[in-house]
């Protein structure tokens, strides 16, 4: 019996006859079934080639017990350094209030008269201050709705109060409007672009697609508007300032290379293929919107291997696929909230609603406005930062980690997956129940095995592709001129 140590693993035996093993850093190896029986025996020579690529990897340790345990320990701080700045994204709804009705809105969104529910100045402003005392140097203040447009003042009001508080606390800020940009004005525009305002707006396909879901008050369809409006704002912030997300429905899950098309000739800097959120709107018109996360899964993994081969042509990144690649070939923490243990929300972004009221993640004020405050932190007008960001969010935090959570902290993937307590509150009645066979789960198991796929089959050109995605560096792949 060879004299070593295993190091925590976990792992999935394949179809291919060989077992997927992922350590605690993240790191990953395909081994085949004999050498893997072998390996937990404790029965593979040290001079096996098989095992020389164990210990490299960290998944096991001979008498450098010590050295492996000092560099596993620092590559698992470098995977959650997102702890360190905190609550880095703040997202402020000024307004419910739209001009559009999309059937799968969130958050149920007022009619763009309804007044009641603007955000004032000084929530805003306390909003702002308690944004700058999170630890970050760098926080990002995104501005949502509804419609932001439609309370501007608030918003030119947010920007120039942020400015001005970051430069005497040595912060400095960056901005985000999420809007349809349906109203947008030259003006808006303007001023955007003098400080600095990126956009982000929603597109999610060419016109019939678009329209199916994206109309306004009156029920017209909203491509047309937006086509003007977007080539108004590319040309006053630049196309590199202004950024589309798209949502699948039912209507759009069979035509994603359509979708991706759009995207592609738009001269989009890349797509992230989202599913539905179960909320508001979306929730209640289901029946017609929905459909099965499996299935999702599927026409995901088809688009994707779409948008490989148009990679071989032109640089094309999916942004969710490239978060997990980067999550499994780098050993770096990724931003995106979904992706967190613990639990993104809260910690790594927050959101202030129009009255106040503070919630860990968007989905948390979504399920608000569907009558349930389960997830409220408190509100800026009454609570202050440590009473929100202490005890509160602590209590949250504290039974969100994949690591202590059943099944996930047997699960191969959970070094790549992040929690969602909000969304396992909504679909199961608890923030900490079983998630094996929630659609979260499904999502994530599935994309995730599907990119192990591609990763064990990947040419060079495609390897190369896949590292242009993580890098952003277009050059990483020879294409024909």
């Amino acid at each position: 019996m060879s004299r070593y140590t295993l190091l925590p693993f976990q792992f999935r035996r394949t179809e291919q006859h060989d077992v997927l093993m992922v350590n605690e850093c993240g790191d990953f190896l395909f081994l085949p079934d004999h050498a893997f029986e072998r390996f937990i025996r404790h029965e593979l020579p040290e001079e096996d080639e098989h095992f020389r690529r164990l210990k490299s990897h960290l998944f096991c340790a001979g008498d450098d017990l010590d050295v492996a345990l000092q560099k596993t320990a620092a590559r698992y701080r470098t995977r959650k350094s997102f702890l360190r700045d905190f609550t880095t994204l703040h997202m402020l709804v000024t307004t419910l209030r739209c001009n559009q009705r999309c059937a799968y809105c969130q958050v149920s969104c007022a009619g763009k008269d309804a007044s009641l529910y603007d955000m004032d100045r000084e929530t805003a402003f306390r909003a702002v201050e308690m944004m700058l005392q999170s630890p970050t140097k760098h926080p990002k203040l995104e501005f949502q709705g509804g419609e932001p447009l439609l309370h501007w003042e608030v918003v030119t009001a947010a920007v120039a109060y942020a400015e001005q508080l970051a430069e005497r606390m040595k912060k400095k800020v960056s901005f985000v409007l999420c809007t349809n940009l349906t109203a947008a004005t030259r003006e808006q525009l303007e001023f955007c672009r003098e400080h600095d305002v990126a956009v982000s707006t929603s597109l999610d396909g060419d016109a019939c697609l678009h329209d199916a879901c994206r109309k306004d008050r009156q029920g017209r369809g909203t491509y047309r508007v937006f086509m003007e409006k977007l080539a108004l704002a590319r040309n006053i912030l630049g196309r590199d300032r202004v950024g589309a997300l798209m949502t699948t429905t039912a209507f759009s899950l069979n035509r994603l290379k359509d979708v991706v098309d759009e995207y592609v000739r738009l001269g989009m800097d890349g797509i992230f293929l989202r599913s539905l959120n179960p909320y508001g709107f979306a929730a209640e018109d289901a029946a017609t919107l929905g459909y099965s996360m499996e299935h999702f899964v599927e026409k995901y993994l088809e688009a994707l291997r779409y948008i490989m081969e148009l990679n071989r042509k032109v640089f094309f990144p999916e942004h969710f696929a490239t978060l997990l690649f980067s999550r499994i070939l780098t050993p770096f923490a990724t931003g995106f909230v979904d992706l967190q243990s613990p639990s993104g929300a809260g910690i790594s972004g927050v959101v202030y609603d129009f009255d106040g009221s503070v919630f860990p993640s968007d989905e948390a004020r979504m399920l608000a406005r569907m009558g349930d405050r389960h997830f409220c932190l408190g509100n800026v007008k009454t609570d202050d930062y440590r009473e929100i960001f202490g005890t509160r969010l602590k209590r949250l935090t504290s039974g969100a980690c994949l690591e202590t959570t059943f099944p996930c902290a047997f699960c191969v993937y959970q070094a790549y997956c992040g929690t969602d307590p909000v969304r396992n509150y909504l679909e199961t009645g608890s923030e900490q129940r079983n998630m094996a066979h929630a659609p979260f789960c499904i999502k994530h198991k599935g994309i995730l095995t599907g990119l192990f796929d591609m990763l064990r089959h990947a040419d060079d050109t495609a390897k190369d592709i896949i590292w242009s995605w993580i890098t952003g560096n277009a050059d990483l792949v020879k294409r024909p001129c």
